[in-house]
């Protein structure tokens, strides 16, 4: 019975600690830290990816401790209620190949892109604006970018018009002063469904371009230091 409660205790600390909503990053960030933080970290851009995913972040070889993965958590928090104030910005958080907690951010294609379109619309360009201002005040971190698509037409059709929109809004970051360093974008065309593609509602929300904000090694470095405010 023991060694069933342990198992169970630890796949809900692998798999769950991103979903708790009544846990803040903070809070997270500390129990990841006291948990074992590398070895969950590891496998955790799989888990983002069903299984399948790119890792979010890049591995740097840190270990989330305690205090680290605290103050991480507590940065990430700050910058996460401030990107709720975007018009069309859904915001989540998640967990970084560190182990350190991050931010996710959905613009559905609706709200960025008009139909079978790269280019960005005023609305999207005032969202846009607004977000490069947080990463601008928040410069400890890296920006993946994907963009993703139903899956109606080819694949090549796909993955171009997924590229395409990832990197116009890269481009648009850049243009809006966030440095290009910080940014990587990919098009992952209709592999990464969140839901159905067998009925229009379910096509509309499988095409968004999805934004992953994760400490960078500065942000890390003076987390473990103890300095990061």
């Amino acid at each position: 019975m023991k060694k069933t409660l342990c198992l169970l205790l630890s796949a809900m600390l692998m798999l769950g600690i991103s979903g708790c909503g009544s846990m803040n990053n903070a809070t997270k960030g500390g129990l990841l830290g006291t948990g074992g933080g590398a070895a969950i970290g590891a496998g955790i851009g799989a888990l983002i990816g069903k299984g399948k995913g790119a890792a979010i972040g890049g591995a740097i070889g840190a270990v989330a401790g305690g205090v680290a993965g605290t103050l991480i958590g507590k940065k990430m928090d700050k910058q996460a209620e401030e990107l709720r104030q975007i018009a069309g910005a859904q915001v989540d958080t998640v967990t970084d190949v560190n182990g350190f907690e991050g931010i996710k951010v959905t613009f559905d294609n609706g709200i960025l892109f008009g139909f079978n379109s790269s280019t960005l619309g005023k609305d999207a360009k005032a969202s846009l604006d607004k977000f490069a201002a947080s990463l601008l005040n928040n410069p400890q971190t890296d920006v993946q970018i994907y963009g993703h698509t139903d899956n109606v037409g080819t694949r090549a059709a796909n993955e171009k018009v997924s590229n395409a929109r990832a990197t116009e809004v890269q481009n648009y970051l850049t243009k809006a002063g966030v440095p290009k360093a910080r940014l990587t974008s990919q098009g992952l065309a209709f592999d990464y469904p969140v839901a159905s593609n067998d009925t229009e509602a379910g096509r509309a929300q499988n095409r968004r371009v999805e934004i992953y904000i994760t400490a960078n090694e500065d942000m890390i470095q003076a987390a473990q230091d103890g300095t990061l405010k």
